[in-house]
């Protein structure tokens, strides 16, 4: 019988990371587009993206900013490490170009926890040129965001 993608998906990440860290969050996101785990600590994540065709916005090759946004994004979910963690908000410089066909590996790492918040510096480099940097506050809610119940304490 044929390997589902995201089964194949998750045999490559847990190959990565560190046995003692498992991965809890984004399970199933497809790391073509938002990058691979290369390493997972508590409160770590080192996560790189193969830029491809796919990626180009223009003629010469430029990679839409949003494929590196995607994995800055990803690192820092990761970083966190929590089953129901989401983007609350962003600060993000974007400080050089990427190529079709770069490689660029991003660091996450959490320093600052503030009960269900955690905020998570992201940096994205292309060999030793730093092409990218974020601040990344994120919020762990009690269930999943799409099962919170989100309107009950509005009046009409």
């Amino acid at each position: 019988m044929a390997k589902e993608y995201s089964d194949i998906v998750n045999e490559s990440i847990q190959i990565a990371i560190n046995p003692q860290t498992a991965l809890n969050t984004h399970e199933r996101i497809n790391t073509v587009y938002s990058g691979e785990i290369l390493k997972l600590e508590s409160g770590y994540a080192k996560v790189i993206l193969e830029t491809t065709e796919v990626m180009r916005a223009d003629e010469v090759g430029l990679v839409h900013g949003g494929f590196i946004f995607s994995a800055a994004d990803f690192a820092a979910m990761v970083a966190v490490n929590e089953p129901n963690v989401v983007l609350a908000s962003s600060n993000c410089l974007f400080l050089a170009p990427v190529r079709v066909g770069d490689s660029v590996t991003f660091e996450a790492t959490e320093h600052q926890k503030e009960g269900r918040k955690r905020n998570v510096t992201v940096r994205g480099f292309v060999h030793e040129i730093k092409v990218f940097e974020g601040e990344f506050k994120t919020v762990i809610t009690e269930r999943h965001i799409l099962r919170l119940d989100l309107l009950k304490n509005i009046e009409d």
